[in-house]
């Protein structure tokens, strides 16, 4: 009597390679849903409460970033301009627009506008602009080209893995110093050199850019 059918054999080998193979799988989805932008809000365009386009001010009118981003040159925070900023021309300009109806709020009521961060990194993570900044680090390396975004999004993932990638690296990241503010530098062909001539200028030494104490402080 005949206990297995023919293909019985066939079965057992699918089911125990099935088997084998999930937890393979089951690691890749897992890896690829952290670091896609459903989890790391990558490309994510976030609704603010007035429509600011840094497109406008800074590609078309060419706002320096220092000048709504006060403490970025001496402080760990870009900083957030106050509403003062912002009437410093629309006071004069676009007095009644309705999109800047929060705006004139804010001031009148000597309340800050409650702006959606865009740009958030976990509490257990220490970033530091100035250093950056002082080092030779772009606006756009980690923000990306603002000066062509009608609203701000997060244009780098700002994962471990990504920020790891450059302080193994950092000569392909770098840029003089004067240029740090301008969001239409393009590095040079032979950037690799370049970058390697400044990282020895700024006194960049990447044998402890890995050290977990770094950014895990």
């Amino acid at each position: 009597m005949q206990i297995f059918r023919p293909g019985a054999n066939t079965i057992a080998l699918l089911v125990l390679a099935a088997i084998g193979a999930t937890p393979v799988l089951g690691i890749g989805l897992a890896y690829r849903i952290t670091s896609s932008p459903y989890t790391t809000n990558q490309d994510v365009t976030r609704n603010q409460p007035v429509p600011f386009s840094h497109d406008h001010h800074v590609g078309g009118l060419g706002l320096d970033c220092r000048y709504c981003h006060t403490s970025v040159e001496k402080a760990r925070f870009a900083g957030v301009p106050p509403t003062e900023t912002c009437m410093t021309c629309h006071s004069q300009l676009w007095t009644n627009a309705t999109m800047l109806a929060p705006v004139r709020k804010s001031l009148a009521e000597n309340k800050p506008i409650a702006w959606r961060r865009v740009h958030r990194l976990p509490d257990y993570v220490y970033f530091d602009h100035s250093v950056h900044i002082a080092k030779g680090v772009g606006c756009v390396t980690c923000h990306g080209r603002v000066d062509r975004m009608p609203l701000m999004r997060q244009a780098a993932p700002l994962t471990m893995g990504w920020c790891l990638d450059c302080h193994r690296d950092p000569a392909k990241a770098l840029q003089p110093r004067e240029t740090v503010f301008d969001p239409t530098w393009t590095p040079p062909p032979d950037q690799k050199k370049a970058g390697a001539r400044l990282a020895a200028a700024y006194h960049i030494h990447t044998g402890h850019l890995t050290d977990c104490s770094i950014c895990h402080r």
